[in-house]
C-alpha cells in the first residue's frame, strides 16, 4: 500500500507541474500536453507509447492501494472488535495517531478521492464530459470548465480531500517502510513534512481552477 501510494504521489506531483504551465499561456500549456507528452523517449518508444504506460502503471497502482485500503479497513475492524455487527465497548482505539482527523476520514475521503478522480479524467478525456463546452483544446476545456463556479466547488472538495489524504498518507508511508520511527504525530519532523507537501499539491491544483473563475485567466 505504502509503495503504490508513492507512487501516485509522485505522479501527483508531475501532473501538478504539468497543470502550472497553464500560467504560460495556451500555448505553452497544449504543446506539452500534446507535443511533449506523447512523445516522451521517442524514438525509442512509439508515439504516446510512455503515457499508455503511465497509465497502466497508475491503475495497477490504483487498484492494489484500494485492495490494500479494503482489506486493512476489514482487519482494523476485527482487531477492533467487531461482533455481529456490533463494537466491544472499548477505548482502546480511541487515542493515538490512528484517531487524527485525517486518519479517521481517510475511508471516506479515499471514496471521495475515486469518485473525483472518475470525473476528472472524464472531464479531461477529448469531450467525454464537457462542462461550459467542448473543444480539441485542452486549455480551452480547462477554462470553460473552471469558468463555472459549481465544477471549481467539486474540483476544491476533491483536493481537499487529496490533501488530507496525502498528509497522513505520506506519514504512514514513511512509517510503513522504516524511514518514520516517530511514535506520535505532534511535533513529528515527518508530520511538518506530510502536512507542508499535502499543502503544496494541493495549493498547486487549486491555484488553476481559482484562477480562471475569480481572476479571469484564459478569458
Amino acid at each position: 500500500m505504502a509503495v503504490s501510494g508513492l507512487i501516485m504521489l509522485g505522479y501527483l506531483l508531475v501532473h501538478m507541474y504539468g497543470n502550472l504551465k497553464f500560467f504560460q499561456g495556451q500555448d505553452k500549456f497544449d504543446g506539452y500536453l500534446h507535443e511533449t507528452l506523447p512523445h516522451m523517449f521517442y524514438p525509442y518508444l512509439p508515439e504516446g507509447g510512455a503515457l499508455w504506460i503511465i497509465r497502466v502503471l497508475l491503475l495497477v497502482a490504483l487498484v492494489v492501494h484500494v485492495y490494500c485500503a479494503a482489506n486493512l479497513w476489514r482487519r482494523n475492524k476485527a482487531a477492533a472488535g467487531y461482533v455481529g455487527g456490533k463494537r466491544y465497548h472499548t477505548t482502546q482505539n480511541k487515542t493515538g495517531v490512528q484517531r487524527s482527523y485525517a486518519s479517521f476520514t481517510m475511508r471516506w475521503g479515499g471514496v471521495i478521492l475515486l469518485l473525483f478522480i472518475i470525473g476528472h479524467v472524464a472531464q479531461m478525456m477529448p469531450n467525454w464530459l464537457s462542462p461550459g463546452g467542448a473543444s480539441d483544446s485542452k486549455y480551452d476545456r480547462v477554462v470553460n470548465g473552471f469558468d463555472l463556479w459549481w465544477v471549481v466547488l467539486l474540483y476544491s472538495i476533491g483536493m481537499i480531500a487529496v490533501g488530507f489524504h496525502l498528509a497522513h498518507g505520506f506519514w504512514s508511508a514513511l512509517t510503513t517502510l522504516g524511514q518514520n520511527h516517530s511514535t506520535t504525530r505532534r511535533g513529528s519532523r515527518w508530520t511538518a513534512i506530510s502536512i507542508g507537501l499535502a499543502t503544496l499539491i494541493t495549493v498547486g491544483f487549486l491555484s488553476v481552477p481559482f484562477a480562471v473563475l475569480f481572476f479571469g485567466a484564459g478569458s
